[in-house]
């Protein structure tokens, strides 16, 4: 039985590296910037007022580029790095406010971390590294090795449980990094820029591999990357930041067709957007139009999928439907040759 997600509420974050960092959360507050605080008190600012509702279940990805702050972000809700001011709430726990003892075991039990360079043990078998944190855990030995090979499977990696980590490719790598954290069973993933260190086939497989993970497992699971395709593809929830500030935050669609501001823009430019766009997006009521004849498109249908129905269909609009076949709206081909 695996743990089901549980939602994440981050609220007033700030972090702000240097000796004197408590002082300067006013000034920061008031508006100071990031280079003002820097030239004028020699401290860093990390994070900004940063305030996200992530939900039980669902991906949450941050994206931004280096020094965005989203790795400092992700330390935060198992509290790597301690914050200036904020909250965390976990299960209606503020994480900020455990105590030494509390804090220990909710990282023992309450998340799980998968990391960029993988973090093996390289002394140990492939199997040995993901009982590590149940050894910690102080599970019977049977148990985790019973726990381990299950994971180990799931993976995709049976028969190299006995093989070392410098026996194995860097996709098979990151893979025992996620078994690892699967057979903790813990509630929450943390995925600090796991997949970048992957060539691009491989990292493409272990997002798919991710994916159907998830479609089973149901965790709260917070994704960073700088990798839009990445967020969009993974993504249940995207927050962008810049400089340690959120810049916009939303699904998807709302990052693609409704963009904050030029900087998020110029990001997504250059996107598929044929591959991400969802007919649902672009729907308008069917009230008043005929929809005999049409051909009908399942809700969820990207544009690109849609587009070539319809020409195939050799109709210029279509409905869209849920799963039991109930028209949600009705979508056209202009409509999609817009968005695109």
């Amino acid at each position: 039985m695996t743990n089901a997600g549980t939602p994440i509420e981050i609220r007033d974050l700030y972090k702000i590296f240097g000796p004197a960092a408590k002082a300067h959360v006013a000034a920061v507050r008031a508006g100071m910037s990031k280079e003002e605080l820097s030239a004028r008190h020699g401290h860093i600012l990390g994070l900004n007022n940063i305030n996200i509702s992530m939900p039980a279940g669902k991906i949450q990805v941050v994206m931004g580029l280096s020094g965005s702050g989203k790795s400092t972000l992700i330390r935060h809700i198992n509290r790597l790095i301690e914050p200036t001011s904020g909250s965390i709430m976990i299960a209606g726990r503020d994480v900020l406010s455990m105590s030494e003892l509390d804090l220990r075991e909710f990282r023992r039990t309450g998340t799980a971390m998968v990391f960029q360079r993988f973090a093996l043990l390289p002394h140990r078998t492939v199997i040995d590294n993901v009982t590590f944190g149940l050894e910690v855990r102080a599970v019977d030995k049977a148990k985790s090795r019973d726990t381990a090979m299950r994971w180990i499977e799931r993976v995709g990696l049976k028969g190299f449980e006995n093989r070392y980590p410098t026996e194995l490719s860097g996709g098979m790598q990151q893979r025992v990094g996620l078994a690892r954290a699967l057979s903790n069973d813990s509630a929450i993933l943390l995925m600090d820029e796991a997949y970048s260190a992957l060539d691009p086939l491989i990292r493409t497989d272990m997002q798919t591999m991710l994916l159907e993970l998830q479609q089973e497992l149901n965790k709260t699971i917070v994704f960073i990357t700088h990798d839009l395709d990445e967020a969009l593809r993974l993504g249940d929830q995207i927050v962008i930041l810049r400089d340690g500030s959120i810049i916009q935050q939303g699904s998807s669609q709302d990052i693609l067709l409704r963009p904050a501001d030029d900087y998020i823009e110029r990001f997504v430019k250059d996107v598929n957007r044929g591959r991400f766009i969802r007919v649902d997006a672009l729907m308008e009521s069917p009230d008043g139009r005929t929809t005999i004849g049409l051909p009908v498109l399942k809700s969820g249908t990207t544009l690109e999928v849609a587009g070539k129905e319809l020409a195939d269909a050799l109709a210029d609009a279509a409905v869209v439907a849920d799963g039991s076949g109930r028209p949600l709206g009705v979508v056209d081909l202009r409509r999609i040759l817009a968005a695109l």
